[in-house]
């Protein structure tokens, strides 16, 4: 069985699924689902994308986000609703919510679980990507693992 550790921020969308449900063909797959709520520590950084995006609606919106306590809750539905569409599709799929250190938490679950790579499927972040500080760089140079990056879809 292949071991995937799944790292995202929102929701799995049907597009998201059906491409990493299908990555390696018709191989048994076991999904990790790390879920990091969104914050305030980088709120300034995702409205900057917004814009570089055109999507200024959003940008201006970024203030409106639960943020610490708040954000656990929408987080929760999130993982849950990502969990049972991987399972719908006949993978296997267990998750949690990151709250600190994601990377730290990362590498624990990559060790824990013998995971053969870790799939970062997260929104475009151009500014930390560019100045690669993105969970993806930093996650290749930590968890001995490939790390494979794919951008989020929106329904």
């Amino acid at each position: 069985m292949f071991t995937s550790v799944l790292m995202i921020e929102q929701p799995l969308t049907t597009v998201d699924v059906d491409f990493v449900t299908s990555l390696h063909g018709d191989d048994t797959v076991s999904f990790v689902v790390l879920m990091q709520p969104r914050g305030d520590q980088d709120r300034l950084l995702r409205a900057i994308d917004d814009v570089a995006l055109g999507e200024l609606p959003e940008a201006i919106r970024e203030g409106d986000e639960p943020e610490g306590e708040d954000a656990l809750g929408p987080a929760a539905h999130a993982l849950a609703h990502s969990l049972n569409a991987l399972r719908q599709k006949g993978a296997k799929a267990v998750g949690q919510i990151v709250e600190n250190h994601p990377l730290d938490k990362l590498q624990s679950v990559v060790d824990e679980t013998g995971a053969d790579e870790v799939i970062v499927l997260t929104a475009p972040h151009f500014v930390e990507e560019f100045f690669h500080r993105d969970w993806a760089s930093r996650a290749r140079h930590k968890v001995g693992v490939p790390v494979l990056k794919l951008f989020a879809h929106n329904e």
